[in-house]
C-alpha cells in the first residue's frame, strides 16, 4: 500500500538536511548551530517516520561553542557513506555578522550512525556547507569558497579537493568547479547514468531560496547549469511551504529517486508573514527527464505531500523517557518518533552539553542557575522546538530566590535577543524602586514576565506571591498569539510570536522559535530550581 506522506517530515527546526541510504536504513543529519546536542541524527525506514538515533558528540573539539554569537556554530552537516564507514564533514561557524567570516572545517567517521564518532579531525576549508563525495575508491571534499577581503563575496565559487583514506588532510590544491553570477552554496555530488550531477543551494536561506543543479561528464568540469531551477517557492508567496531549497538526492531500495530538502511554513504575525518554526526537513520525489532531475509532482514548487517508500515501520516509540515529560503531536502529521537521550530528545541545551547543573530529580529536573538568558556563554536552559500554531507548554516550579540575581521559569525563546520569559524570582518591596540593594530591606518573591526584541528586554508585568509553595507557570500559543498563566491565571498581556522568527529584524537567524525552562544565578551560580510535571503538547491548529 503507498502512504501519502504531508511535508514537513520533521517539523521545528530541521535545517540544511543531510540524507542518505544505507541497507534498510535512510539516515538523516541536519544543523544544530549554537544547540546541543551537536549534529542531531535520525533514522527511518519509509522517509516519513523519523526515530532520533543520537548524535555526533564530539563534533566541537573544544567541548563547547561559549561565545558564539547567535545562529553560529554548527552549520550544515553533511553525512555519507563510503561501503564501510559513515562520513560527517561540518562548519564551526566563529564569527558571521561582520565582513570576516571565521570557519573551521572539520570530518568525522563511525562504523555505525548511532554509535561512537571519532574524534573529528580539521581540514583544509575554504568556506562553510562542505561536503563529501566518494568515488572510485578516493574521497572528495567540497567546499564554498569564501572571499573575506575587503570587497569579495562569502560565494565566490564551489571547490573541489582531494582528501586522504582517512579523511585527516587535503591532498593537493582545490579546483574551482564552477561559479554563478547568484548566491549558490550547499554543494553536494553523485553520479547518475554517467553524468556527475552537482547540487546547488540557491539565493540564501530566505524567501529567495532554491535549488539550481549542474552536470558535468567529468569529476572535475566543466560544469554546464540546468537552464532551471529543481526546486524553489521564490514565484510564489501563496504556497504553504517557502523558502524551500538545499536538497540532497536519495534513492530507495526499488531505485526510486528522492530529494530530501528544507521549507519553511509561515504565519500571519503583526511583525507580517513570519516563519516561527524555523527550516524543516521535507521529502520530494524525483524523476529524470532528458537527463536531469525533475520534481515528479510537476514544476519546481514544492508539493504538500508525496508518496513515501513501502518500508517497515519504526517500532512505536511512547514518550520521552525524559524528566517526566509527555510529548504529544497529532500523529497525521507525519510524526517524528524521539528515542531518550540524556534528558530525553528533544531537548537542548545551549552552547554547551547538558553537565552538572541540570540533573534529573525525581521525576522531574533541576537547574542551578548561572548566567542570563542574554549570556553567549553558560546559560541555564533545556529547550525543545516549537513544531506546531497551537502549542501548551506547563510545568511546577519549585525555588525560593532571594535577591533579583536570582530567578527560574519558562520561555519562549528565539535567541538571545528575541524572547518571551515568565520567572520566578525577587523584587523590591512596596513602593520601592529598582535600586539593586534588596538586601537593606524588605522584598518579595513574584513571577515576573519579560520581553525582548529589536527594542531591548523589558518587564510587562509583575505579580507578587503571597505564599512559597511551588507555582504552575504555563504558556500557551493559538496561531500568532502567545500567553501566560501562573497557577491558573493569566499575567501580562498576550504576545505577537512573530519576533520569534527567522526573519524578524535585520540581522541573519537561523535557528526558529523554541520552548523551555531555565534558571539564573548572575552573582554565585549555586541557586537552584526544580522542575516537575512537564507537559508539553502541540498540535495542529
Amino acid at each position: 500500500m503507498t502512504t501519502i506522506a504531508t511535508n514537513p517530515v520533521v517539523r521545528g527546526f530541521a535545517p540544511d538536511p543531510s540524507i542518505i541510504r544505507v541497507g534498510e536504513w535512510f539516515y538523516l543529519a541536519t544543523s544544530s548551530f549554537e544547540w546541543y546536542p551537536t549534529i542531531p541524527i535520525r533514522r527511518s525506514r519509509d522517509l516519513v517516520e523519523w526515530e532520533y538515533i543520537g548524535s555526533v558528540e564530539g563534533a566541537v573539539p573544544q567541548g563547547d561553542l561559549h561565545g558564539v554569537p547567535d545562529s553560529a556554530g554548527i552549520w550544515a552537516p553533511s553525512l555519507s557513506h563510503d561501503g564501510e564507514r559513515f562520513w560527517m564533514t561540518y562548519s564551526i561557524v566563529r564569527t558571521f555578522l561582520g565582513r570576516q567570516l571565521d570557519v573551521e572545517t572539520y570530518i568525522s567517521t563511525s562504523s555505525a550512525a548511532e554509535g561512537r564518532w571519532f574524534t573529528p579531525s580539521r581540514v583544509s576549508g575554504h568556506g562553510f556547507d562542505p561536503s563529501i563525495f566518494h568515488h572510485d575508491g578516493s574521497h572528495y571534499l567540497l567546499n564554498l569558497q569564501c572571499d573575506s577581503r575587503p570587497g569579495g563575496s562569502r560565494f565566490s565559487g564551489i571547490l573541489i579537493v582531494r582528501l586522504d583514506a582517512d579523511g585527516t588532510r587535503t591532498i593537493g590544491s582545490p579546483t574551482l568547479l564552477l561559479q554563478h553570477p547568484t548566491l549558490v552554496e550547499g554543494p553536494k555530488l553523485f553520479e547518475h547514468d554517467g553524468w556527475f550531477h552537482l547540487v546547488l543551494a540557491q539565493g540564501g536561506t530566505g524567501v529567495e531560496h532554491g535549488v539550481l543543479m549542474a552536470r558535468s561528464r567529468e569529476l572535475l568540469g566543466p560544469y554546464e547549469l540546468d537552464d532551471r531551477p529543481l526546486l524553489t517557492s521564490r514565484d510564489d508567496t501563496t504556497l504553504r511551504l517557502q523558502k524551500a531549497g538545499h536538497a540532497e538526492f536519495v534513492q530507495d531500495a526499488d531505485g526510486t529517486w528522492y530529494i530530501g530538502h528544507l521549507a519553511s511554513r509561515w504565519l500571519d504575525t503583526v511583525q507580517g508573514r513570519q516563519f516561527p518554526y524555523g527550516r524543516e526537513t521535507c521529502v520530494q520525489e524525483i524523476v529524470w527527464i532528458d537527463g536531469w532531475p525533475r520534481l515528479k509532482a510537476g514544476g519546481w514548487h514544492p508539493a504538500d505531500t508525496f508518496a513515501a517508500p513501502t518500508g517497515d515501520p519504526i517500532p512505536e516509540v511512547h514518550g520521552e523517557g525524559s524528566v517526566g515529560a509527555t510529548i504529544t503531536t497529532d500523529d497525521a502529521l507525519g510524526v517524528e518518533r524521539e528515542a531518550e537521550s540524556s534528558f530525553g530528545w528533544p531537548w537542548r541545551s545551549l552552547r554547551e552539553p547538558v553537565d552538572e547543573w541540570a540533573t534529573r530529580h525525581g521525576d522531574g529536573v533541576r537547574i542551578r542557575g548561572r548566567h542570563g538568558l542574554e549570556s553567549m556563554f553558560g546559560t541555564s536552559l533545556l529547550a525543545q522546538p516549537l513544531r506546531e500554531s497551537r502549542m501548551r507548554f506547563s510545568t511546577t516550579v519549585d525555588t525560593a530566590p532571594s535577591t533579583y540575581t536570582e530567578g527560574a521559569g519558562i520561555v519562549l525563546w528565539y535567541n538571545s535577543t528575541s524572547y518571551y520569559s515568565l520567572a520566578v524570582t525577587w523584587v523590591e518591596a512596596y513602593g520601592e524602586r529598582q535600586h539593586g540593594q534588596q538586601w537593606t530591606g524588605g522584598g518579595h518573591r513574584a513571577v515576573v514576565v519579560t520581553a525582548s526584541d529589536r527594542g531591548g528586554a523589558r518587564v510587562v508585568a509583575t505579580r507578587i506571591l503571597d505564599h512559597d509553595r511551588p507555582i504552575e507557570l504555563e504558556t500557551h500559543l493559538n496561531g500568532a498569539v502567545a500567553g501566560f498563566n501562573v497557577d491558573g491565571a493569566e499575567i501580562g498581556p498576550v504576545f505577537d510570536i512573530g519576533i520569534l522568527s527567522d526573519d524578524y529584524g535585520d540581522a541573519l537567524r537561523f535557528t526558529g522559535a523554541m520552548v523551555g525552562i531555565y534558571a539564573f544565578d548572575v552573582v554565585n551560580a549555586s541557586f537552584a530550581a526544580t522542575f516537575n510535571a512537564l507537559c508539553i503538547d502541540q498540535f495542529k491548529g
